[in-house]
Parts: structure tokens; C-alpha cells; sequence
């Protein structure tokens, strides 16, 4: 049953992730924002769901590790691995006005986060001020596609109207999350049924399984060369992940932070960004090629080899 839950799971993250994808674009054009804001903010949210989920169950039972666990490990497997997978599958383009818009904003939350657990608790305060940071990037985010007025325009985006396209972002976002949901308890019943702890099941197991919505939307937008919405899904989520679920968490429940996270985990959250920067930055430049795709996967093997010893 455990296995034919896990292939269930699987499968609902296909189908929904396709369904995401072509309303997110139709959205993109009906308010004539640019595929990467689409991605950095609807399909983000969409795909942020499950970390969310997982997030808000962990601190509620009093699992604060799986909560604070369960986001750091998600944004590095968005770059080291669903990020490298999207560039194998198909190499990504990057505006550089993007690269230097964005990227020192996920960096800014990745420091925020720091300070924060400095003194090993994120508090309600501080939740509701990195969520309000948030919301304010994403107003002027959108403000500042629709003024430059950079939008789709395909002829297989144009079969969408404004209803059923919001209406397969919400179904496909619940698919994501339910398909991620199927995955993550059927695997962590796997795990534990080979004595792994929780931190290491938190990081690695759940961290992955909360970023295959990710990494499934991220694929299928590459394969239909919407490459911008790739690259802001991920930025977009990371910079969701610690905004918006520690953010909300944190605000529903004080959160206890783990030694361990300032000792190891943290920087790796800090060193996976620098990582993503200087291979935008080597040559070719604003390019994440296959190779640079395969270097980044094969550190993220490193990650997952060190966090097992």
C-alpha cells in the first residue's frame, strides 16, 4: 500500500503541475505581468504549499525541528536539485535586471532568518515583520512588471479565460499539495521503518519531497520553454519558503530552533545562494548550462553524504 500511495502522490504532481503551469501563463497574460513575476509569485505560492503544510503540522505538534528543518533543506533542494534537474532538462536563460533585482532579496530573507535564530527562537515579531517584508515585495514585484508591461503572448496561451485559469491554479495548487503530502508520509514511513532520525528525515526526505511540486513545475515550464517561470519559481519559493511559511508558522507558534542549525545548516542556506550567483556570473554568463546544472546536483549530493555521517 505504502508503495502504490507513493505512486499515486507521483503522479498528481504531473498532472497538477501541467494544470499550474498553463493557468499560471494565461493569468500572466490576462494582467499583462511577465512570466518570471508569474512564477515568483502565483506558481511560487502554489508550489510553497506543501512546505506550508508540513511546516504549520510540525510546529503545532510541537515538531519544531521538522518546521524550521523542513524549509532550510527545501530552498537548498530547490537550487542544488530542482534547479540543476529544470538545467539539465533544457539550459536557462536569466535576465541579468532580474538576476540583480531578485536574487539579493532571497539573499536579505536567508540573512534576516539568521539573525533571527541567533538566539535559537523565531518569534512572533519577527515573523510578522519578515512576512510584511514579504508582501511589500511582492506589490512592488508586480507594480513593476505591469509598468513595464512585459507579458506572454502565444497563441496555445490564449485558450484560458480569466475564471478557469484561477480555478486551475487553486485546484492545481491542492493537487500539489496533496500529491507532495502522499509522498512525504509514505517515505518518511520508509525511512523510519530503517531507524533515520527525524532531523535527518526533515532535511532530506521531507526538504526533497516539499520541493518536487518545484521541481515538477519547474521541469514542465522548461520543457515548454517558459525558462522565466522556472527561474522565478525557484527564487520565488525560496524567497516564499522563509517569508511566507516560517513567516505564518512563526506567527501561529513561537518556533525553537535546533543547535545544529546554526552549526551547519544555516550556512549551507547562505552558501547554495552564492553557489546559484557565481554560476550566473561564469561564462556563459546569465546562462545556467547543462554542466553548471550537473555541478550543482553533485554538490547537492555532497549536502545530503555530509548530513548522513
Amino acid at each position: 500500500m505504502v508503495y502504490l500511495l507513493l505512486l499515486v502522490g507521483f503522479t498528481l504532481l504531473i498532472f497538477s503541475g501541467r494544470i499550474l503551469i498553463r493557468s499560471s501563463v494565461s493569468i500572466a497574460r490576462r494582467f499583462q505581468l511577465s512570466p518570471f513575476v508569474i512564477g515568483l509569485t502565483v506558481v511560487a505560492i502554489g508550489t510553497s504549499a506543501p512546505e506550508l503544510l508540513v511546516s504549520l503540522t510540525g510546529a503545532i505538534k510541537g515538531h519544531t525541528d521538522v518546521a524550521v528543518y523542513n524549509v532550510i533543506g527545501s530552498n537548498i533542494s530547490n537550487i542544488l536539485l530542482v534547479l540543476a534537474i529544470t538545467s539539465l532538462i533544457m539550459p536557462i536563460p536569466v535576465k541579468s535586471k532580474l538576476l540583480w533585482l531578485n536574487w539579493p532579496v532571497m539573499f536579505l530573507f536567508s540573512m534576516l532568518i539568521f539573525l533571527f535564530i541567533l538566539d535559537l527562537r523565531i518569534t512572533v515579531y519577527e515573523g510578522v515583520l519578515i512576512f510584511a517584508l514579504l508582501i511589500f515585495y511582492v506589490i512592488f514585484s508586480v507594480y513593476r512588471s505591469r509598468k513595464s508591461n512585459t507579458r506572454i503572448d502565444k497563441d496555445e496561451d490564449r485558450k484560458l479565460k480569466l475564471t478557469p485559469a484561477v480555478l486551475g491554479v487553486l485546484i492545481a495548487s491542492g493537487g500539489l499539495a496533496l500529491g507532495a503530502s502522499l509522498l512525504v508520509d509514505n517515505a518518511v514511513i520508509l525511512a523510519k521503518e530503517f531507524g533515520v532520525s527525524e532531523r535527518i528525515i526533515s532535511v532530506s526526505l521531507i526538504a526533497v519531497g516539499t520541493s518536487i511540486p518545484e521541481l515538477t513545475t519547474s521541469a514542465i515550464a522548461a520543457l515548454r520553454k517558459h525558462t522565466d517561470i522556472s527561474i522565478g519559481n525557484i527564487i520565488g519559493s525560496n524567497i516564499f519558503n522563509l517569508g511566507f511559511v516560517l513567516g505564518i508558522t512563526s506567527m501561529i507558534k513561537p518556533l525553537e530552533v535546533n543547535p545544529l542549525i546554526l552549526s551547519f545548516d544555516i550556512y549551507w542556506l547562505f552558501g547554495i545562494a552564492l553557489v546559484l550567483l557565481v554560476m550566473l556570473l561564469i561564462p556563459p554568463k546569465f546562462l545556467l548550462a547543462r554542466w553548471k546544472g550537473l555541478a550543482m546536483l553533485s554538490l547537492y549530493l555532497v549536502y545530503l553524504y555530509l548530513i548522513l555521517q
